[in-house]
Parts: C-alpha cells; structure tokens; sequence
C-alpha cells in the first residue's frame, strides 16, 4: 500500500451539506461554510457524513459536494470522505468515487441493519481497504447501526486491518473508550464522536473528535480541542463547558436537524432538508435560539 501518512487530531468537523429552498445542493454556501471552518482553525474536514446528510445524495452529487470541499480546503487539512454503506460493494463504490476526487481518507460506519458479525466487520473492513488505498477511519455509531462494535473486534480491525488507522467512538461509553485507547497498536488514533464526551475522552488518550458542534463554533471548539492537546486542562474544561449547552441541543432532535436550524439562524444557509428529514419541530425553535444568543452567535 503506497498510502500516505495523515495526521488525525484536534477538530474535525462533519460539516453539514447546505440544500437550496429548492432542494439542489447548494455550492456557495457550502464554499461560505468551509472558508469559515478554515478560518476558525479546524484540523479537518469530514464531507458527506451522516451530519452531510450523504444518504440522500446521489452519486454525482456526492461527487461534487467532496469535490467542492478538496478544492476549497486546497490541502491545508485533510479532507475525509464519508462513503459507509451496509453492502460492501457499495462502500467500495462510494470510496473510489471520493478517492477520484482527492480526498485524503475515508470514514466508514459499521454496517448497520444487517448486523454483521466480529469476522464480518474484518473482512468488511479489509475488502475496502485492499480495494482503495486510502487510510480508512471506522465509525462505531450504535445509535444509528443497531449494534455496538465491541473493543476488542475494534482493536481486532486495527490490528489486522492496517489500512483502519482510527476510530470514530460515538458509542457515548468512555470505559468502552478507554478500553480501545488503552490496547491500540502503534499509530492506532481514536477520535471522540460524540461532542459532549470530547474532554473525557481526550483526559483518557483520545486525540480529538469528529464534531458537530464544530459546525457553529469553529474557532471555540478548535481551541478546545489544540488546550486539551496541550495538557491545558482548565482551560479546555472551561471552554467545554461553555459549549455544553449548545453540544446538547444540537441533538433534541436527529442530528443534523438542529445544527442546521442553527446555522440558518446564524444567516449561514437556507432551512433545508431532505426527506426523510424534515424542519425541526415549532417547540424545539425557541431553545436553539436562546442557546446561540446565549453564546453570542446570533
């Protein structure tokens, strides 16, 4: 594998895919979106994730939007493409798309509905990497796949999936955490995926996470993250806990619903979403608001 080494650390953020009132992908502001996580600080850029709302693109718009974020990053950061899917073939499909468009590494979510078994995960996992020689992220995400990987099927892929280089942990259980981080291999870098656990899980060996709240607050949560690399605990734990709230309410309802209302709130993009998600629900709009007054966003 001729692949190149990618440093995955600090904030990476799962940025939102921006549609137009009329349902297209909208360009400009996804452009708008990226230079400001650029200039907020970010360590990296995750396009077409769940928060991307990937699943409801279809390949030529999935194309473009990785395109669109290579090119408007222009190699400062990596660039990491979502393209999970619970049919490997497809997963593989969806990688060669993103590597034809440059990006940097692939995020690849457990197969979900279908449950695969510890061998399944491996072999799963090792068909794409020996397919796309692009270092390849897995995203543990129970919420969403019906299943939790264990750490030891995790720890199992790293070493013997050396084309999976990290984790994505989002299974909200920082014993589960701390487990994976303690037997990783060499090189091995877990990532937090859940915002609210990013300073525990950082105390613990973690080296950054896969954030949503990145969305509204770059710079804030870049910070965060470059402290807590630092070994600057109080700082990074006071900056933590100012973002709670908003960490918090970015999930009252499916992600990426709120954190898009935010961001059209903040006059960043249109209040636009495919089905099957839909606008945030009236009794939810009051609380998103006064949590970005409260920070001074809106």
């Amino acid at each position: 594998m001729g692949m190149t080494k990618i440093v995955l650390q600090g904030a990476i953020t799962a940025i939102v895919t921006p549609f137009t009132k009329s349902g297209e992908v909208d360009f400009p502001a996804f452009r708008a979106l990226l230079k400001r996580q650029l200039a907020g600080g970010v360590n990296g850029i995750v396009a077409c994730g769940s928060t991307g709302e990937a699943v409801t693109l279809n390949d030529k718009e999935y194309a473009e939007t990785v395109k669109c974020a290579v090119e408007e990053v222009g190699g400062k950061i990596p660039v990491i493409a979502g393209a999970g899917s619970n049919n490997t073939v497809r997963a593989i499909e969806l990688s060669k798309i993103a590597r034809a468009q440059g990006v940097d590494s692939l995020l690849h979510v457990t197969p979900y509905y279908n449950k695969p078994t510890p061998n399944g995960l491996v072999a799963h996992f090792k068909a794409i990497t020996e397919s796309v020689d692009l270092p390849v992220i897995l995203y543990n995400v129970p919420g969403r796949t019906g299943s939790n990987v264990l750490p030891e099927t995790i720890l199992r892929i790293a070493k013997e999936v050396p084309g999976v280089i990290a984790v994505k942990e989002a299974s909200g259980n920082i014993s589960q955490i701390r487990d994976i981080i303690k037997g990783a291999p060499e090189g091995f870098t877990v990532l937090s995926g859940d915002d609210a656990l990013t300073l525990p899980a950082m105390e613990l060996g973690a080296r950054g996470c896969i954030s949503v709240v990145a969305n509204e607050v770059p710079k804030e949560f870049s910070e965060l993250c470059a402290r807590a690399l630092a070994g600057d605990w109080e700082k990074a734990k006071e900056i933590h806990l100012r973002l709670l709230p908003l960490m918090d309410i970015n999930f009252i309802e499916s992600n990426p619903i709120p954190v898009k209302t935010a961001l059209y709130m903040m006059g960043l993009i249109e209040e636009s979403f495919r089905l099957p998600l839909v606008p945030i629900e009236e009794k939810n709009r009051p609380a998103i608001k006064a949590c970005l007054e409260s920070l001074n966003l809106i």
